[in-house]
């Protein structure tokens, strides 16, 4: 009797696979590799088929890998990276070098390492080495030609700096636990970082506009600690929207709470800088909002 052959796994397949798995959804998914959301469907059902497993779980609102889900996405990561090592071997490249990127935190946790990895696809010869600071330091760091380039979150009320080029704007809200009852307190306990920082200026000039006391209960630099505050309800947070999940909750007048201003991310290069730095700098400016919003 014959043997039946091994089923061969398209990179197609595999990299719809990676995408479900960053996005958490499938229509986040189809339009990173641009197709349909029914398209998408049939990729995964083809990819069942051919593994002979399941390999998500579904819902109405997400998706969730079985455990041969997850086994699967390691390897096709795998795959995947060396198709590329693969193909760059016959191709000279065209750009090449490393390019220093500043950014804030919370862009670090949302949108940055997937848009780093997207990129590295693009262009595989560019390396991408990120600082994690504070945006008076990341100006700083870029004029003085420490860094390349840096997304810088600003206050879109105060004049735009020579060189920045804005690249995002969202709404802030109030964050709050989901079922919290911190802002219900006659004195708010407020999470903040230090006075230049543009969201906690936000905050508390809306909460002194409408005659709301507050106090701050808690302060921290990064967004991981500002996340633990809100989810043990020990306090609300000025907060971008889009950062609102995890059993994180916007808050606004329903709750008593005034309304906050938008804030901006604003992208500023180093004078002089070379192409790489500007293919970067391109490519974070079309791919940016997509990667937050998703």
């Amino acid at each position: 009797m014959r043997e039946q052959a091994t089923p061969l796994l398209e990179l197609d397949l595999l990299r719809t696979l990676v995408a479900i798995a960053e996005t958490g959804n499938f229509s986040a998914a189809a339009s990173q590799v641009h197709r349909t959301p029914s398209a998408i469907s049939m990729q995964v059902k083809k990819l069942e088929e051919l593994v002979r497993r399941p390999l998500f779980i579904r819902d109405s609102r997400s998706v969730k890998m079985t455990e041969d889900g997850e086994v699967l996405l390691a390897h096709a990561r795998r795959v995947l990276a060396l198709n590329r090592e693969v193909v760059s071997l016959f191709e000279t490249p065209a750009l090449s070098g490393t390019v220093r990127l500043g950014a804030p935190d919370n862009l670090v946790e949302r949108a940055l390492p997937a848009l780093m990895r997207r990129f590295s696809e693009t262009y595989c010869c560019i390396a991408i080495d990120v600082v994690i600071d504070s945006a008076a330091n990341l100006e700083k760091s870029v004029r003085s030609g420490d860094l390349d380039l840096a997304l810088i979150i600003r206050d879109p009320v105060t004049p735009l700096p020579e060189g920045f080029e804005i690249v995002f704007r969202e709404p802030l809200v109030w964050a709050g636990a989901r079922h919290g009852v911190a802002y219900e307190q006659d004195q708010v306990p407020i999470s903040v970082w230090h006075e230049n920082c543009s969201w906690r200026r936000a905050g508390v000039k809306a909460l002194e506009a409408a005659g709301r006391d507050y106090r701050i209960a808690f302060k921290s630099a990064h967004i991981a600690g500002q996340r633990a505050a809100i989810k043990t309800d020990l306090a609300i947070a000025p907060f971008p929207e889009s950062s609102c999940i995890d059993g994180i909750v916007a808050l606004g007048p329903k709750e008593g709470l005034p309304v906050l201003t938008d804030y901006e991310v604003a992208l500023i290069a180093r004078p002089s800088a070379p192409e790489i730095v500007m293919a970067a700098l391109e490519y974070i400016k079309v791919n940016l909002s997509e990667k937050i919003v998703v």
